[in-house]
Formats: C-alpha cells, sequence, structure tokens
C-alpha cells in the first residue's frame, strides 16, 4: 500500500518528483517546480465531467468519466503514467484537493502493479501551505539587498552565493526594459511558489541573512509579494560599484552577447540573432517616452547600426555606445533617484563586485 504524506515541507526541501494528474489547463495556471503534468482527463474531458455533475451528481459524474477514459485512451493513460513512475521511483501523485482524480489514479496502478502515493490534499493544500510558508519567511528572514547600478554584475554574485535568492532567475527575466528572456515568464502562481521553495531552503540553512537582488515591484510581469517590496526598501545593503566602462561591458555581455545561446536553444540557431535582434528593438522603443525623443532617436540609431555591424561580422563591440549612452543618460539618474529617495536600509558595505563578494560570503556563508 502506497504511503501516502502530507508532509509538505520535506516534498519541498528535496525537490520531490510530482505527478500532478489535473487537467492541462489546471496546470497551465500554477503548479510546482518538481512537478510534471500527466492529467487523468483532459481539458474537454473535465469540461463536460464538470457539467454532468452539476446536472446529475457525483455518481453520474464518475459514470461518464469511466466511458470518457476507457479503452485506448485509458491504456495511454496509464503507460504515461508508468513511464513517469520508472523515472521517479521516490514520486508522489495529486490532483486538485487529493481526492477522486488522485485516487483514481492510484487505484488504477496499483491494478497495474504500481504503488505509487499521492499527496492528501492535492495543490490546494500544497499551495496554501506555500502561501502561508511565503508570509511567515518574509515576516522573520533575515534579509540583505545587493544594489548597484545597471551593469554592476549583481546577479553573477547573487549566482555565487550559497546565502541568496535570485528573483529574476526565478522570474525568468532580466529585471529591466531590456531584461525579456526566450520562453516568456512563469505565472505568477508558479513564481510566488518558487519563491516560498527558495524560501524554505534557505531558512533551513541557519538562521543567518539572504542577500537578495535590490528589485522594484515588478520583475517583467512577475510581482513582488507587498511584504517583500517593504522589506527590500528597508533592509541592509551591500552596494556594488564599478567604472562605467566595466558596467559597459557586463551589460553587453549579459543583454547581447550571451543571450544567444539561448535564444537558439529556444528558437533554433538560424533565427537566434534576429529574434533577439528584434527584442532588443523592441525594448527600446518601449522606453521611448522616458528616453525623450531626441535620445530615443539617437539610442535606437546606434542599436540599429551595431547590430547591422554584428550581422555582418558576427561581433558585437559596436553596441558599446549604445549602451554607454543608456547607462549615463538614463539608468544611472533613476537609480541615483531610487536610492535618494525610495530606499532606507543601512550601508553595510561599498566596493567593487570582487570586494562585495568576498563580503557576503564573510558574513552570510560561515565556515
Amino acid at each position: 500500500m502506497a504511503n501516502d504524506t502530507r508532509d509538505f515541507a520535506s516534498l519541498f526541501l528535496t525537490d520531490t518528483p510530482l505527478m500532478d494528474v489535473r487537467a492541462p489547463v489546471e496546470f497551465a495556471k500554477g503548479a510546482f517546480p518538481a512537478a510534471t503534468n500527466r492529467p487523468l482527463l483532459d481539458d474537454d474531458q473535465r469540461h463536460r465531467i464538470g457539467i454532468r455533475y452539476k446536472e446529475a451528481g457525483q455518481e453520474a459524474a464518475i459514470e461518464l468519466g469511466n466511458q470518457l477514459v476507457s479503452g485506448s485512451i485509458k491504456r495511454r493513460r496509464l503507460e504515461s503514467w508508468r513511464r513517469w513512475r520508472e523515472a521517479h521511483p521516490d514520486g508522489y501523485l495529486y490532483c486538485f484537493r487529493g481526492g477522486l482524480r488522485s485516487r483514481t489514479t492510484q487505484a488504477w496502478l496499483e491494478r497495474e502493479g504500481l504503488s505509487v502515493p499521492l499527496v492528501i490534499g492535492g495543490y490546494k493544500a500544497m499551495r496554501r501551505f506555500l502561501l502561508e510558508n511565503l508570509d511567515r519567511q518574509l515576516a522573520c528572514q533575515p534579509l540583505w539587498v545587493l544594489a548597484g547600478p545597471t551593469g554592476s554584475g549583481k546577479t553573477r554574485v547573487i549566482e555565487r552565493l550559497a546565502r541568496a535568492v535570485d528573483l529574476e532567475g526565478l522570474a525568468h527575466h532580466r529585471g529591466s526594459a531590456f531584461g525579456r528572456r526566450p520562453g516568456g515568464q512563469p505565472t505568477q502562481i508558479d513564481f510566488e511558489n518558487a519563491l516560498s521553495i527558495a524560501l524554505l531552503k534557505q531558512a533551513a540553512l541557519d538562521p543567518g541573512p539572504v542577500v537578495m537582488e535590490d528589485e522594484s515591484k515588478l520583475i517583467g510581469r512577475c510581482f513582488l509579494p507587498p511584504r517583500l517590496q517593504a522589506r527590500l526598501r528597508q533592509a541592509p545593503r551591500v552596494v556594488i560599484e564599478e567604472p562605467l566602462e566595466e558596467r559597459v561591458r557586463v551589460t553587453l555581455e549579459d543583454y547581447v552577447q550571451a543571450p544567444l545561446k539561448e535564444y537558439a536553444a529556444c528558437y533554433g540557431a538560424d533565427q537566434a540573432f534576429e529574434r533577439l535582434a528584434a527584442d532588443l528593438q523592441a525594448a527600446m522603443d518601449r522606453i521611448r517616452r522616458r528616453l525623450g525623443g531626441a535620445r530615443h532617436q539617437q539610442c535606437r540609431q546606434a542599436l540599429d547600426q551595431a547590430l547591422a555591424h554584428q550581422r555582418r561580422h558576427g561581433e558585437g563591440d559596436a553596441h558599446r555606445g549604445w549602451i554607454r549612452e543608456l547607462l549615463a543618460g538614463y539608468y544611472d539618474p533613476l537609480y541615483e533617484y531610487t536610492m535618494r529617495t525610495h530606499r532606507q536600509g543601512e550601508i553595510l558595505f561599498r566596493g567593487d563586485r570582487k570586494a562585495a563578494l568576498a563580503f557576503l560570503r564573510s558574513r552570510t556563508e560561515p565556515e
């Protein structure tokens, strides 16, 4: 007999594989990082059974479900679940409330000789656990903020710290008008779930401070919880200070050169450059009003020329001009205004990227 569980913390701390048997439309609205969708019912079947349930009750709905998922359809479902179980012998399954769909799936698998435990309470209970954990961690978890103007390489530091949460990584976005990444962003629910799990894992390490990059209320379309916004405004800060030319170099790498591999993986090598070029141009146009007409025209022309040069010669140094202009003339004043008017936290350290990393490691990662 399967050992069903309601130990949600252990599931998330260990990244236990989860088989979500909800319909695809439900999974798309929100799920968990370790979950794979292997539905019992497809979207149309779920819709039809829901109507039958409202009109004639549960027994009639179950009867329709057995009719819709039978024969070859049932065999395909069972084969899909079997393959998942063979790949994840330590996994669990769940549906929305841990009720009929998950127990049906469990029973069918048991008749095939496969024992798969389920999560008691299903998606709804796990989601409630993560929301409560998120609120609790944001209330009590010590937090330090890594600040610095655009191009300082803050994410590079975050990625090298054990005691850190990469908000931009969770949001799949680089955090500015130019920050869109191929493949799109997670739903708000998925972002919140991933953030809660990251904080749960940090809390399990030790009581020391967790480092996060300074962010506004939105990372692309992902909205930071209001309590997190408040914490970022008030938390102690470590400030990276790098000269302009170094920030130009980092921005060129992070927004123009390195993304080509990501675009190639998403769209194919033959389309990667043109997709990236179109996204850079669209990003420049999104900040047209903020730049003002003349500056936007100047920067857009420089971007177009740099892209043409890169298209011909395969290297991106020509982008340095418009990047330098945007950093010095647009992003730096915006950063200075934000720090002056919207950030109250004590400054713990100022220094270049290497020194900031060393400071943070010495204070947040005990030997």
